[in-house]
Order: C-alpha cells, then structure tokens, then sequence
C-alpha cells in the first residue's frame, strides 16, 4: 500500500496579506521532505506590537524538521515575500533559489547579516528546474510591481503544483516580463495541474486590471505643468514606476535625485542585474540643492507612511538638506495599505500646512495595482484547469470569495489559513493537522516571540503606568525604613488632591506594620502584598492598576 502523501501547509500569508511563508511536502506521513516557498515580513503598528520593528512567521514547526528540508524558493523581491530572508535563514541553513533580480537583493541582506552570499543559488526561467528530493521546480515568468516575480511549478509523484506568486496580468509592465498566456497554457497542456495556489488580493475588483503602460500619459502632463519642486513617492521595488516617474521628469527638464535607502538600493539593484535599462541620469541630495526648484524632481521612500523613511522626515523638516516648500507638487504615486491611513494622513497634513500641493492616485489615474483582478483571476483559473483552488494571500474574506469563485465553475475549492496542513493526494482537499502558526517579532536586534510576553507586558505599561516598589530589609526579617516608590506614565495627582507617590508609600507603611513575621520571612508572600496594596491605593486615587515590580534586597547575615 502506497504510504507517501503531498502536503501543503501556510505558515504566513494565508489569511492575512503579508508574512507569506508557505510549506510543501511529499513522502511518507511524518517524514515527508520539505520545500519553503517565500520568507517574507509584515510590519508593526503602535496599537498591538509598539516598538516591534517587523514580524514574521514563526518557523517552530520546520526548524523541528530542518534535516528534511531540501531548498528554500522566493518568488519575487518584495518584503512581505523576501523580508525574513536574512533573519530567519540561520535556522533552517537550506539553500535558497531564487531569479536574477530577487537573488541580488538577497543577497543585499545577507551581507547585512554575515550570510554566506552563496548560499543563493541564481536560477533562470523554465524550463530551467531544480531538483529538490522529491520535487522539481521551475520559475515562471509574470508580470507584478517589482521586477523578474515568477509563479512556480512544482513538479511531485502526486501530481503538479502551481504556486502563482503575486501576479497581474499586464501585457506591458515597463520593466519585467509582460503576462503570456500561451507559456500558461503550455504549463497545463503538458501536465495536468493538480493544485493552484493562487494570489487573492484583488478578488474584489470587477473590473479587469490596468497596465503599468497606461501610466504614462498622465504622469507626463501633471508633472509638466507643475511649477515648483516635484516630490514622487511609490513603492521603492516598483522599479516600473521609478522608471516612469524619471522619465516624466526628464520630459519636463527636471533633474532626478532620489531619496531614501531603499529606493537607492532597488534602483541599484535593478541595474545591477540588468533588468532596469535607460533609466534617467540622477543627482546627489548635495547636487539638488543647486538646482531651480521648477527644475527638480524627487523620487523619495515613504508612500506608506513609514517614520523614519525620507517622505515622513521632509514632512517634518530638511531631509539630506533639502526642504518642501509652499506650491511644490507632493505626488504619492500609490495605494494606501489598509492599516496605514492614519500614519499617511499625518504626512500629508503635515505638508498641506506647509502650503504644498497634494495629489494621490486620482482613484488610478496615477497608480495601477500589481495584483490580478477578478476576472483577471477567472483566466488564470480557464487557462490552468486545476483539479484544486486553494487561495493565498489574502485576509479570510478574500480566500472565501476566491474559493466560491473557482467553486461556482466547477473546481474543488477550499480555505486553508495558517497553520492548517492539508493532505493533496488525492482528488479531494483533506485535512491532515492543525500546528501553532504563531508569529515571530524582530524586537530592536533579538527574535522574540509573540507569546512571550514581552510586547504585552509593554502593551499594558502603556495602558496603565508603572510603579516600582524598593525595601530594604535587615537580618531580622524587619524593613530597613520605609519602602519608596517610583511612579511612571501615571498622574502626578489623585482623586485626593495629595501626591500618588506619597499615598502609595503610606499605604506601604501601613502594610508592614500589619504583616507578620511569616509574611515578613516569604519573599513572594511579602511581594504580592505590596503589589496589591499599590494597585488598591491606584485604583481608589486614579481609576487604574499600574503594572507593579517590587524589588526587594535582604541584608545578610556575615
């Protein structure tokens, strides 16, 4: 009786957009060799992960299993793709595959983290294939925001996979390979495809998506007629769009300075690995400021709002000595995230009172998506005919509407969200176990995980102040004067009308003096009374229980 299996199993990216980490497997069950496709990142916001800097998936489940896995493949070079790369590759030390493009930036991080470059194998599109254990995978050519995106086919004894990456269907993307529908059917026509994993983002959008060409047009005359200093921002990876963007400014005599690590580092990159050709002349931040404000145009990092990217920091003030100034054009040649249209809406206030023009995406006129639509989707689906639908990449109610999507024309469709691992042998989706797909914070320079408490004890020190208790207590088990107090993030005052520091102390004195010698001996019995007495005296005086740490040092006997 045949015993191997093909699993599937996201570990990010299923069920919310961003993080993308998603696990296959074929063999017997439980020994199954392995294959990851993408490491990507989501980043933090103030309310739920404050002073987090970026989050990833939790790899628990595959750094127990790092001796079965045979290679890592990224698909494209955006950060919710390619992000966690360099943090999280030391713990699963496979090698990773990855185009031309993508490989360069990887390889960007793994000289920031001391990785060996060549652990990143450069592989061509199909039919180049590399062999991993069991499977065989190949590099497919779409057309997405970001230079050399590939879908994946994954060839196993169970039949083949077709992992679509984030894709759209242009036929004239600017930079990178445009949509071809016959290389597609020619991918199906020489094997059935037995799964899609397919991208979801857009799947709420009826119409048919836009080309990156129709841009163009647009983007020349509002920057032409423009009068003051230009400033642009988009995606630093949409490598297209910077593209456009310069050469708009150029048509209009404007010199180009971009600003903003990022966009220096994609830009660099493209050209490095020749996918980016006749990109316009640039100038220094030190050349700009001799240039006429009517002839300058900035390509700055920044479109979603990020603080300490240069669109924020020119909101606020000089950036590398340059300085946005009233009846100069901001241009924020892009969509705002969901979840980042308040830290957006502050730079773009930030500006307005500076007197500066403001101009959004003019509802597409300035910007086009990198992800299929709707009935984009639905041709995807005719022209593969997969016996199986799984959506990716997207949140919960967009892998439903795809999954009834690819249902309604007959295709066995399902929701598999993280930490959900199905069984695909067969015709049918079944699920084989659910795992803890939890998430992963890098915290300043340290991986942490989300249970660990750290960012929910920091979570509640925001919320509710904090209060240091101190004793000091001599041989005999008996405080050494009186306990003090440290109070922070908590009014200076109370209901009283008295000090909340004072009230604390006192009550503190009051607590000693009733606690006996059993108490007064038991570290932790003496502990957990003084914190109850703080937050007691915190709740009557200002409606709140502060987080409490009692520190207290015993004198020892010589």
């Amino acid at each position: 009786m045949k015993t191997e299996r093909l699993i599937y199993l996201p570990l990010g990216g299923a069920g919310e957009i961003g993080m993308n980490c998603y696990v296959y497997g074929y063999g017997p069950a439980d020994r199954e060799r392995l294959i990851v496709v993408d490491l990507g990142v989501t980043f933090p916001d103030m309310d739920t992960t404050p002073g987090v800097d970026l989050i990833m998936a939790d790899i628990a489940w595959l750094e127990a299993r790092v001796d079965r896995i045979e290679a890592i493949f990224i698909t494209h070079a955006h950060e919710d793709h390619i992000g966690a790369l360099g943090h999280l590759w030391p713990k699963l030390r496979a090698p990773v595959y990855a185009r031309r493009f993508t490989a360069t930036i990887g390889r960007l991080k793994f000289e920031e983290h001391g990785h060996p470059r060549d652990a990143i194998k450069t592989v061509g599109a199909r039919p180049e294939t590399v062999e991993a254990g069991p499977f065989r995978v190949q590099f497919v050519p779409v057309s997405h925001s970001v230079p050399e995106s590939s879908a994946l086919v994954i060839d196993t004894p169970a039949g083949r996979i077709v992992h679509s990456g984030d894709f759209k269907l242009d036929p004239a993307p600017i930079v990178g390979e445009p949509w071809d529908p016959d290389a597609f059917a020619a991918i199906a026509a020489e094997r059935p495809v037995k799964a899609l994993m397919c991208d979801s983002t857009n799947v709420f959008s009826l119409h048919p998506g836009r080309s990156e060409s129709t841009l163009g047009g647009p983007l020349r005359e509002l920057i032409g007629n423009a009068r003051g200093m230009v400033v642009a921002t988009t995606f630093a990876s949409n490598v297209a769009r910077l593209k456009t963007l310069a050469e708009a400014a150029r048509a209009s005599d404007r010199s180009i300075c971009l600003l903003g690590r990022a966009m220096r580092r994609m830009v660099s990159a493209a050209l490095e690995s020749g996918v980016l050709t006749d990109f316009p002349p640039t100038i220094s931040p030190e050349q700009a400021q001799e240039i006429p404000r009517g002839n300058l145009m900035l390509l700055v990092t920044g479109s979603q709002g990020e603080r300490r990217a240069a669109a924020a920091q020119l909101s606020r003030g000089k950036y590398l000595g340059m300085e946005v100034k009233e009846g100069d054009l901001f241009l924020f040649s892009s969509k705002t995230i969901p979840g980042n249209e308040r830290e957006v809406g502050k730079i773009m206030n930030a500006l307005s009172e500076k007197g500066v023009r403001l101009q959004d995406d003019a509802g597409g006129l300035y910007h086009v998506s990198g992800h299929a639509n709707r009935p984009d989707l639905v041709t995807v689906h005719t022209t593969l005919k997969p016996k199986i639908l799984i959506p990716m990449h997207g949140e919960h109610r967009h892998l439903r509407e795809h999954a009834e999507i690819g249902a309604a024309s007959g295709i066995v469709s399902g929701i598999v969200t993280n930490g959900t691992m199905v069984d695909l042998t067969g015709d049918a989706i079944k699920l084989a176990e659910h795992i803890e797909a939890g998430r992963t914070y890098l915290d300043g320079s340290v991986l942490i995980g989300a249970y660990d408490g750290v960012v929910r004890d920091r979570i509640r020190m925001a919320l509710n102040g904090h209060v240091m208790v101190t004793l000091l207590m001599d041989e005999a088990d008996e405080p050494l004067g009186d306990a003090w107090v440290e109070v922070m993030g908590l009014p200076k005052r109370g209901r009283s009308g008295a000090e909340l520091a004072e009230q604390l102390e006192a009550e503190l004195a009051d607590f000693l003096d009733r606690s006996g010698a059993k108490i007064m001996r038991d570290d932790d019995k003496l502990e957990e009374g003084l914190r109850r007495a703080v937050r007691q005296v915190a709740v009557e005086e200002i409606g709140k229980k502060p987080e409490v740490t009692v520190v207290i040092s015993r004198l020892q006997d010589e």
